[in-house]
């Protein structure tokens, strides 16, 4: 006797389940019931098509009923609802378009009717604007509206993949687009510190966010649509798509004995059996096991899916095949990034209390002497055993191909041993000979053998200066474009020769700018006696981590942005690549480059370090030089740049006089004496306000000025104990050079500056400080004196002889107090 299988619902589970039913078993009757029009569609490729990326309507349709009966013999019944099921009776009721209500029998029941979008009832919900996608008609409708000359703007509700997908495509369209999240943050499988690079590349194309923030109604307003938040902010917009998520579409399940969850998802084993017997369940509306955590969850992909569809159909015809649980591995794009997750995120494994440990890194998507190589953000998770756990990558290119090698890892059961030893496939335009996927798990592989001890982004909040120290090995050019507060900077080349300026009784915080050259000065230090902790993924993590984003509207574009002048490919005069170089190459080749170049001349550079973006608009700022234009390429930066004149100076009869251009002040202060440090800092802030470079050297017994008041618990010879108490601790132990008195000279100096509304050394000390004076202490003096570091106030830099003849060479005044 033949039997028989119903599907119920096609696209990607229904559909594979039949096709791979009628590949094992020729004679089996197999019929899939489509309440709508469409039974196999492209569902993940809809907001495409409405942002006209895939131009042709037909390319969404993957097989109609005449090409499932043609090829598979397959009775296709469209615009076929099934509204009840009788597992008893085993039969179903279905309403049909053409033939009305009636009933059919089966022997194997296969379920795949997927899940709609949430549509919550809030006031002016039904407006005719408001929109949701699902399906083909859904995509219609919208694309239709968007057709419209008159539709310039958009809503889009929700940051999902679908909302986050709608909004680049609307945006692309020309439309003037603001995505509304009501939690924290967008993409939920990601973690807060990976998704900011996600909403700060939506931002950089347009899109204006609006987080943590939810719908309070909808009413019509002159021919718009208002949308009110629970904020009290209010929207106007020509069309809202609403996309904050989906629920499973079961409810014509009701009364039949099947198992749901919480939510309404159908309960499966292994083998995709729910407890009716017969009855099977597969994709959207069904729950999963978690690959990584062994609990129950719902994760909507289309190739689970599928997967899940071929594993039905192998039970039914006889063979065992098991479901073995689902990673959620999925990407998306994001304009010109993508954006990419597998596994548990950190969000997750924390609500669970699953113990993990968490690297960064940002690696070349290829060789980077190779044109065209572009940076990409890695987050690796894994346990104590090496099992690895999540990962999360964004970038330009690269980013599938990485993802999809740690998801291989980990379906394998795999370790971040087993990621070092990888053997993957290696030309300069492809990959690294060491590929990113082998250097996360190198990185945690040092981390597990106790080779490096790692600081995390989070970890930075609980600084104490009092018991580290926070230490930034990038060169001097990286770190004027940025650096994290209170950090000292010795470049990891320099590093050797300076390691006697760091305290071995504190522990040393370490970063650079993605975390290598951190590593390489964590191992140094702690193989001369340090204790040291790196921070994973550097600079550049914490500086991905902390954007916020700003809500973009006509008002707040800034100044330098509408200045900016719309450069041709070929107006410059010199044009640099330094794609591929990492921070601090693309700023140097710029530096370099710049100086050769003659005045008014046009450079052109470009660069795939993410953070030469911010690092070009900022060196061009402060150096005086044009930045005419600034454009992103596919994941490429590139920067028209026009070179400052030279400055000229004219006499009376309109002669060129020639300038030095050296205009910076210095000044040694050899005095520890309260009236002459007063003085120092008077004159010191007189110059910075002049816009001067000022740098004060304190050297012998001028240092004393910059001791802290309160006593610092230091190791020291019994020489050195004893300078220590005879000198004066800090500015408020200064004695006057004349006039004395036994002590009372300082105070009757104190209350006369008072008295006359003078500022105060300690309060000058701070003016300096804050107006960038550089406060140097002579390391040759300290020595002598037998002073540590940690007993100079915040602030003040320790360096030799040598520093201070080159500021005093770029100065035209040298004091000596």
């Amino acid at each position: 006797m033949t039997k028989k299988a119903l599907i119920v619902g096609g696209v990607a589970g229904g559909a594979s389940t039949a096709a791979r039913l009628r590949r094992l078993d020729e004679n089996i009757e197999i019929i899939i019931f489509e309440r709508d029009e469409y039974i196999s569609f492209a569902n993940c490729g809809l907001p495409y098509y409405i942002g006209e990326t895939i131009d042709e309507r037909d390319k969404l349709l993957v097989q109609t009923p005449k090409s499932m009966k043609d090829r598979f013999n397959i009775d296709v019944r469209i615009n076929s609802e099934v509204i009840k099921v009788n597992v008893k009776e085993k039969t179903l009721s279905i309403n049909s378009k053409e033939k009305g209500i009636y009933e059919e029998s089966y022997d194997y029941l296969v379920l795949s009717p997927g899940a709609k979008p949430i549509r919550p009832n809030i006031e002016g919900i039904n407006n005719e604007k408001i929109f949701t996608l699902r399906n083909i008609p859904d995509t219609d409708s919208i694309k239709a509206y968007v057709d419209k000359n008159e539709t310039e703007s958009a809503v889009v509700i929700g940051g999902g993949y679908i909302g986050v997908e709608m909004a680049e495509n609307l945006s692309k369209r020309g439309l003037e687009v603001t995505l509304v999240e009501a939690a924290p943050h967008i993409l939920a499988p990601f973690d807060s510190d990976m998704v900011t690079i996600a909403e700060k590349e939506l931002e950089d194309h347009g899109v204006s966010l609006i987080l943590e923030d939810g719908v309070k109604s909808f009413n019509n307003n002159e021919g718009k649509v208002s949308i009110n938040l629970s904020s009290g902010k209010k929207l106007d917009a020509d069309m809202v798509i609403l996309a904050i998520g989906v629920i499973p579409d079961t409810g014509f399940l009701r009364d039949t004995g099947i198992e749901f969850g919480d939510k309404g998802h159908i309960v499966v084993d292994k083998y995709m059996n729910t407890n009716v017997e017969d009855v099977y369940a597969v994709g959207d509306a069904i729950l999963v096991k978690d690959f990584i955590n062994g609990n129950s969850t719902a994760i909507p992909l289309a190739g689970p899916a599928n997967r899940q569809g071929r594993i039905v159909a192998d039970n039914i015809y006889g063979i065992k095949s098991e479901y073995k649980g689902t990673l959620g591995t999925s990407i998306i794009k994001v304009f010109d990034m993508a954006a990419a997750s597998t596994g548990n995120n950190e969000r997750n494994l924390k609500k669970l209390q699953i113990p993990y440990k968490v690297i960064y890194a940002h690696p070349n998507s290829h060789a980077g002497y190779y044109p065209g190589a572009v940076m990409m953000s890695i987050k690796l998770i894994f346990n104590e055993e090496g099992k690895i756990l999540g990962s999360q990558i964004l970038g330009y290119d690269g980013v599938d191909k990485t993802i999809d090698v740690i998801a291989t890892v980990i379906k394998l059961n795999g370790t971040v041993k087993d990621l070092t030893e990888l053997e993957l496939a290696y030309a300069p335009p492809y990959s690294s000979a060491k590929s990113p996927a082998n250097m996360m798990g190198f990185i945690a592989e040092n981390v597990l053998e106790d080779r490096m001890d790692i600081l995390n982004i989070e970890d930075i909040n609980d600084f104490n200066q009092n018991k580290e120290i926070l230490l930034d090995v990038r060169d001097q050019v990286e770190v004027e474009n940025g650096a994290i507060d209170k950090a000292i900077n010795i470049p990891v080349n320099d590093l050797r020769n300076r390691m006697n300026e760091l305290d071995k009784e504190k522990e040393i915080w370490v970063y650079c700018r993605v975390g290598l050259r951190g590593y390489i000065a964590s191992r140094i230090l702690t193989q001369n006696g340090f204790k040291v902790k790196n921070l994973t993924g550097g600079y550049e993590s914490i500086k991905k981590a902390n954007f916020k984003p700003l809500e973009i509207n006509k008002s707040n574009i800034k100044d330098d942005d509408k200045t900016l002048i719309k450069l041709k490919d070929k107006e410059f005069d010199k044009e640099i690549d330094a794609s591929g170089l990492c921070c601090p190459g693309p700023l140097m080749s710029l530096k370099n480059s710049m100086d050769k170049l003659e005045e008014g001349k046009i450079l052109s550079i470009k660069a795939s370090d993410p953070g030469f973006y911010e690092d070009v608009q900022s060196w061009c700022k402060n150096t005086g030089n044009q930045l005419l234009d600034l454009k992103r390429e596919g994941g490429m930066i590139k920067a028209y740049i026009k070179k400052k004149p030279k400055e000229v100076t004219k006499d009376e009869d309109n002669k060129e006089l020639v300038s030095t251009q050296k205009d910076g002040k210095t000044m040694v202060v050899f005095s520890g004496e309260l009236d002459k440090a007063i003085a120092s800092f008077i004159i010191a802030n007189g110059a910075a306000s002049m816009g001067k470079k000022v740098t004060m050297f304190f050297t012998f017994w001028g240092i004393n000025i910059l001791r802290k008041d309160e006593k610092v618990p230091t190791k020291k010879k019994f020489m050195e104990k004893a300078f220590g108490f005879m000198m004066p601790r800090g500015s408020k132990k200064l004695k006057l050079s004349n006039m004395n008195m036994a002590g009372m000279g300082p105070k009757v100096i104190r209350k006369l500056m008072q008295d006359k509304n003078v500022s105060s050394l300690e309060e000058l000390i701070t003016a300096a400080i804050d107006s960038g004076i550089e406060i140097v202490a002579c390391q040759m003096s300290m020595d002598l004196l037998g002073l540590k570091k940690e007993e100079l106030i915040d602030g003040v830099k320790i360096a030799g002889v040598g520093y201070y003849l080159g500021e005093a060479e770029e100065s035209n005044v040298n004091l000596f107090i």
